[in-house]
Order: C-alpha cells, then sequence, then structure tokens
C-alpha cells in the first residue's frame, strides 16, 4: 500500500439522518449527513415520504401546470382553424355553396 494516498479511515464516524436518527459507522469522512436512512425510509415503514431538495416537486408540478395550458391553447388553435376552414372565404365561394345548396 503506498503512503500518502489513501484518504483517512474515521473508525467512529458519526451519520446523521434528516428525521434525527443518528448512528456510528466507519467511513474516510468524519461526519456524514443523509436524507434517509433505515428508521424513515419508505420500504422500511410502509409509510411514502417525499424528499424534496430545493424545491424540485414544486418545479416539476410547475412545469405539468404549464404543459397542460400549452396543450388547452393548442387545442383552442386547432378548433379555431378547423372552423375557419370550414367557412368560406370569398364572395365566390360563398356564392357558389348558396347555388349548390
Amino acid at each position: 500500500m503506498k503512503l500518502g494516498v489513501h484518504p483517512a479511515y474515521h473508525q467512529n464516524a458519526q451519520v446523521t439522518c434528516a428525521c434525527g436518527n443518528a448512528f456510528t459507522v466507519g467511513s474516510t469522512k468524519p461526519v456524514i449527513k443523509v436524507d434517509l436512512c433505515s428508521k424513515c425510509h419508505p420500504f422500511y415503514t410502509g409509510v411514502q415520504k417525499f424528499v424534496d431538495r430545493v424545491g424540485k416537486i414544486e418545479r416539476f408540478q410547475a412545469k405539468q401546470a404549464a404543459a397542460a395550458q400549452v396543450a388547452q391553447v393548442k387545442v383552442a388553435k386547432k378548433q379555431k382553424r378547423q372552423e375557419e376552414e370550414s367557412a368560406p372565404k370569398t364572395l365566390r365561394e360563398m356564392l357558389m355553396a348558396a347555388k349548390s345548396a
């Protein structure tokens, strides 16, 4: 093993979870902060929990709402275009439509 290449190993590294649970492990870092642990992870507790970092859920929901609005605008434009295409454009087209009817 080369000297000075490997990080220092801490036998009693303190791990702290966002839920408040703390335990000791061996690690190359003296202090570790985690979002989920076995005391609060949905797999172990059976309770669904959202871990929101820097508003990612809100940003995703805002993108979904914006996409829904864009879809509504597209549908409205498509309906308007279909109405315009079905309506006669010129006087001649209107007279021809009147003669055929």
